[in-house]
């Protein structure tokens, strides 16, 4: 990505497209965070269990408070190199707008809202409206249209 951030380059034809389409409708939106590696994902988990630390939690307090929001690495979908978080250049349209964009159009360039607020007891994740995977255009349109979650996809292709 011109920031810096790296994607699988399976997923950059669609995401670029994506992108193209947000801002032609007057969204801005960039890809925050894409690929990370075993240790960046290690270092932000450190990172936020200190900072729970900091706050009066013990340790594993702290480390359970983490892991909801940041992966155990080995665990992160950004270590796959498909999922992103998305966020707005905000000089020119609001976080609200690109992701209200997202949700509404997403699917069309096979990516899904990966931890909707309806599916926090089946992903075991909270809500992250910036958080995309790329599951490719079909199995996107069938879980946007369904309304469904990855996790309840794959249950039904058994």
């Amino acid at each position: 990505m011109s920031n810096g951030e790296k994607v699988d380059s399976r997923i950059y034809p669609d995401l670029q497209a994506m992108f193209d389409a947000a801002r032609s409708d007057g969204v801005y939106p960039y890809v925050a965070a894409g690929y990370r590696t075993q240790e960046k994902q290690q270092q932000l988990l450190d990172e936020k269990i200190k900072a729970y630390q900091s706050e009066g939690h013990s340790k594993s307090e702290a480390r359970k408070l983490a892991e909801q929001w940041v992966a155990i690495p080995g665990t992160s979908e950004h270590q796959l190199g498909i999922a992103v978080d998305i966020n707005a250049d905000t000089t020119n349209s609001s976080s609200d707008d690109v992701y209200a964009w997202l949700a509404e159009n997403g699917y069309k360039y096979g990516f899904i809202k990966r931890y909707p607020t309806d599916k926090i007891e089946i992903t075991g994740i909270i809500n992250e409206p910036w958080h995309y995977r790329y599951v490719g255009k079909q199995a996107a349109r069938e879980i946007y249209s369904q309304g469904i979650c990855l996790e309840e996809y794959i249950d039904m292709q058994k």
